[in-house]
């Protein structure tokens, strides 16, 4: 199970919220590409990229931020969620050296996208499914909709979709641990890699994830940064047999 250090980014800074709220954030570093590197610095195998600000307006805001970062690590895969709802975008960002876009709020307004995009990009698309109470929210969790996640991503199931970033809004930067039953119960509903999302605050989070036998990564933010969570020894106890 691969481990996805988050850096989340408004107004050019790496900050957490917390549940999702823009009036509830923390900044962490300003220097969003040194923190990217101190994880880097640390092991990691990927990165975990969201444009706060894009994620409300539409189309990318913090793209300086995310090219940074490229340059900071460019031996290190990275997905970005937030913004990108065009194929435009999608092209422009994997031009940029990006590995993974995220598609979230189109994956729901605009399906037919997400489609075409896995299909003209093999490998590089991801489907970013962020819920409260089992229902689909979109535009950075601001608008809750009556579609169910499991639907959602068994909509994808032919598309050709690299993964699906599961988040459980309820639990997004609360320290509280992950919703493992409803991430393990999405992730034997469908064939598409399923990765963990919101509430991963302690290495045996990780643990009961992996141990599922079916959730192929987890992202941690908050815990990280608070040093709840020791990346290195996360990673070292990942790959332990």
């Amino acid at each position: 199970m691969i481990l996805y250090p988050a850096i989340d980014l408004k107004d050019g800074q790496a900050v957490r919220l917390l549940r999702g709220d823009m009036d509830k954030s923390t900044v962490f570093n300003d220097n969003p590409a040194a923190q990217a590197r101190a994880f880097a610095d640390a092991g990691c195998e990927w990165l975990h990229l969201v444009d706060l600000n894009g994620a409300f307006a539409g189309t990318p805001v913090n793209g300086a931020a995310v090219e940074s970062i490229l340059a900071a690590c460019p031996g290190i895969p990275a997905q970005l969620g937030g913004g990108i709802r065009d194929m435009a975008t999608i092209e422009s960002w994997l031009d940029r050296g990006l590995a993974r876009v995220i598609l979230g709020t189109v994956a729901v307004e605009n399906p037919a996208l997400v489609r075409d995009a896995a299909r003209a990009f093999p490998g590089h698309v991801a489907v970013g499914i962020d819920a409260r109470d089992g229902r689909v929210a979109t535009k950075g969790w601001a608008t809750e909709t009556d579609v169910m996640v499991t639907d959602l991503a068994r909509s994808f199931e032919d598309a050709g979709v690299a993964a699906i970033i599961y988040t459980d809004i309820n639990r997004d930067g609360a320290m509280q641990g992950p919703n493992i039953p409803a991430t393990e119960a999405l992730a034997r509903a469908v064939s598409i890699p399923v990765i963990a999302s919101g509430g991963v605050s302690a290495l045996s989070d990780l643990i009961a994830l992996r141990d599922t036998g079916v959730i192929s990564g987890a992202i941690s933010g908050r815990a990280l940064y608070d040093g709840a969570l020791d990346l290195r020894a996360a990673l070292a106890a990942l790959a332990a047999p």
